[in-house]
């Protein structure tokens, strides 16, 4: 089990200095599966992380042959809502890949802060640089609200 929340801390955060901090998940459901080296969270999913608050109908991390540091992806699918103390996004899938240090959050993307809100098709978060992409799909254009202050 400390292995598992291992994985996932690592999966979590893009720094790796911040993965000593307590991580707590809930779900009705835990299985891992060494063969394919997957840890699977389903039902109800809630990852809590000082700097991240996430909730997901599942939660999958898979990990390559080095174990808890060969983090491969962390994906999060099914009305996926993550929260900071900054902001909110909500998506069908959220998928982070620590190799490129990059967070796609997919399908019915929005982010609400407070600026505003935009709505997109995809939002990409370059962690590594900080930059944040949101694009448009299937004819669908970027759309934003914002609030002067």
């Amino acid at each position: 089990m400390k292995r598992l929340l291992l994985i996932l801390v690592l999966a979590l955060v893009a720094h790796p200095a911040l993965a000593q901090q307590p991580v707590e998940i809930t779900a009705d459901l835990f299985t891992v599966d060494e063969n394919t080296q997957e840890a699977v969270f389903t039902g109800n999913v809630v990852v809590i992380h000082p700097s991240v608050k996430v909730w997901a109908a599942k939660v999958v991390a898979i990990y390559g042959e080095g174990g808890t540091t060969d983090i491969e992806s962390f994906e999060a699918t099914g009305a996926v809502r993550l929260e900071t103390p900054e902001q909110n996004a909500t998506g069908d899938k959220a998928v982070f890949t620590p190799g490129d240090q990059l967070l796609r959050l997919t399908g019915n993307v929005q982010v609400i802060n407070s600026g505003g809100t935009i709505d997109a098709a995809e939002l990409v978060v370059n962690l590594a640089t900080n930059v944040s992409t949101f694009t448009s799909s299937g004819g669908g254009r970027v759309t934003g609200v914002f609030t002067s202050q």
